[in-house]
């Protein structure tokens, strides 16, 4: 798996997933329930996780959606 993006931005993840879904790339959204620890705060971020198969095609479509400046570096 592969980090495409880490954020504390709930809109942000959606939109995300929307487009990820669209395209038919599978992604995980990790992390969603360290809340619970934080006090319902938003300070742990969370991440959304590629196939390495997938991750140039994911990578791509989220900078041509203009999300290009939310990835991660690519350490693959």
């Amino acid at each position: 798996m592969r980090e495409l993006v880490r954020t504390n931005d709930a809109v942000l993840i959606s939109a995300i997933e929307a487009l990820l879904k669209a395209a038919r790339i599978g992604h995980v959204v990790v992390d969603q329930n360290m809340s619970v620890l934080e006090g319902s705060i938003g300070i742990f971020p969370r991440r959304i996780l590629v196939d390495a198969d997938q991750a140039a095609a994911a990578r791509r479509l989220l900078a041509e959606a203009g999300y290009g400046h939310e990835l991660r570096p690519d350490r693959g």
